[in-house]
């Protein structure tokens, strides 16, 4: 607006020494006729302002050449925040696979979690096992250095771990969250009566104990034992694994089936089973040769 007014002023101003200057040639000497003076008056304002507009664009043009493109992306509204997009990067991109391929999705990362589980019950006790034998004389406690230093990584046990999270356990619960969600809805179940209502059926009436029994038994088929001999550790063990289950679960799932959405009650499942996995693979060893001798010697 102030560079208008400005062109405004310099306009008028040379028109005006044009309007007074035809009018002295006419008082002085009438050499031009009104209407010759107005076209000069009109061709001189004329040429001075299409000059100061003419400088003005110019100015124009070389101002918005330095304003920084950063600038130009907040005036037009398309800047985005990269530090944003990445920290929600990798929950999108899982999220969109989550909706995509939910099993897939969700066995991968049942299979890598199991894993994970299997390997900190393997590495973690050996750092107590000076602890625990320490006390029981000297030729023990020396036996269990030896053992800690002879400790060798189990790896066909964590497969089998990882194989039993994804082709096993991370399918199956995918259809037990669904189908706990489809139970609540035709009972009607609202409010706190939701959460209650999946703990009791999935601890107690049917999830729990098929899920205990499937572990045990698909670790002693990949361990190569035949049906009586699954049969017989599933027995020996499934009763204390229920009572552990009890005591560690019920309160994670009352607070799961509370405040977490259906499509991730399974992730949270698998993040805590981390510690779940680390305690049956120190009870239960998928791998434990004592305990494939013990279940020959009952035949």
């Amino acid at each position: 607006m102030a560079f208008y007014q400005r062109a405004s002023k310099l306009a008028l101003t040379h028109a005006g020494g044009a309007a007074a200057a035809a009018s002295t040639s006419i008082l002085l000497g009438g050499r031009c006729t009104s209407s010759t003076a107005n076209q000069k008056v009109n061709q001189v304002a004329g040429q001075q302002l299409s000059a100061v507009i003419r400088k003005g664009a110019f100015t124009r043009r070389k101002f918005s050449s330095t304003i920084p493109k950063e600038v130009e992306g907040v005036a037009s509204g398309k800047t985005s925040s990269a530090k944003d997009s990445s920290s929600k990067g990798f929950v999108a991109w899982y999220e969109g696979h989550l909706n995509s391929r939910p099993v897939t999705t969700k066995a991968i990362t049942g299979s890598i979690l199991w894993g994970v589980g299997d390997l900190v019950a393997q590495v973690v006790p050996t750092f107590f096992e000076d602890d625990t034998n320490g006390d029981a004389g000297d030729e023990l406690s020396s036996a269990a250095v030896a053992t800690k230093k002879e400790f060798q990584y189990d790896f066909p046990r964590t497969a089998r771990a990882v194989i039993f999270g994804f082709a096993i356990h991370a399918p199956l619960s995918h259809v037990h969250f669904n189908f706990l969600e489809w139970m609540t809805v035709r009972g009607g179940f609202q409010g706190l009566k939701i959460p209650v209502f999946k703990t009791v059926m999935e601890q107690f009436v049917y999830w729990s104990w098929f899920s205990n029994s499937l572990y045990h038994g698909a670790m002693g088929a990949m361990q190569g034992m035949n049906m009586t001999q699954m049969y017989d550790r599933v027995a020996d063990v499934l009763w204390d694994t229920q009572v552990a289950q009890w005591s560690f679960w019920i309160p994670i799932q009352l607070l799961n089936f509370q405040f977490v959405p259906v499509r991730h009650q399974l992730n949270v499942v698998l993040l805590t089973s981390v510690v779940w996995t680390a305690l049956l693979s120190a009870w239960y060893p998928p791998g434990d040769k004592e305990a494939e001798e013990d279940d020959k010697s009952k035949e």
